[in-house]
């Protein structure tokens, strides 16, 4: 196959209408999954969450370091009150979870507001992270941040990619077909 370069009189063929088309739906696939994999840093900050303050109320020295650090916090101050205020860090830390839970749920849909109210709230808990000098938090937290953005970035591509797979009011009127 030779390259002819820019020759008028020989046009390059169009593509065929099934070709992009299978171009756009694997596109689609593509940026759903990124969406998904976006989503799911929500989940894995509520999970994470949780097992630290089980760990922490249970003495365990362990911790996840992309977990909330609020959370941490509200251990901290659980376990200094004693007694029935472990019930009422469990309450707390569960709401805080939850929260990120609806995150996930909404965001894995494809909500904006979803991603943008998860990340505000965690960048929020990363300058906590600054306040108590917890540089490694702070920076997986800048990390996941970067990773959440990733679904407001494919919710924008996916959109994109809707709008051209829809057809044009020129296409579904049926003027400028060729045969």
């Amino acid at each position: 196959m030779t390259f002819r370069g820019l020759d008028l009189n020989n046009p390059p063929e169009p593509v065929p209408p099934e070709v992009s088309e299978r171009a756009i739906i694997e596109e689609k696939v593509r940026w759903q999954h990124a969406l998904k994999a976006a989503a799911a840093w929500f989940l894995w900050v509520a999970g994470l969450s949780m097992v630290n303050s089980v760990f922490y109320l249970s003495g365990v020295r362990f911790q996840f370091t992309f977990a909330l650090g609020i959370a941490q916090f509200v251990d901290g101050l659980a376990r200094r009150a004693g007694g029935a205020s472990f019930v009422l860090d469990f309450i707390i830390n569960g709401f805080l979870v939850g929260v990120f839970v609806v995150f996930f749920n909404f965001a894995r849909q494809g909500r904006k507001w979803a991603f943008r109210a998860g990340m505000i709230l965690y960048a929020l808990d990363g300058l906590l992270m600054l306040l108590f000098k917890a540089y490694l938090g702070l920076a997986f937290h800048a990390f996941a941040l970067f990773w959440m953005n990733g679904g407001l970035v494919a919710i924008s591509k996916l959109r994109e990619l809707e709008r051209a797979s829809q057809p044009s009011e020129v296409q579904q009127l049926g003027l400028f077909q060729t045969k």
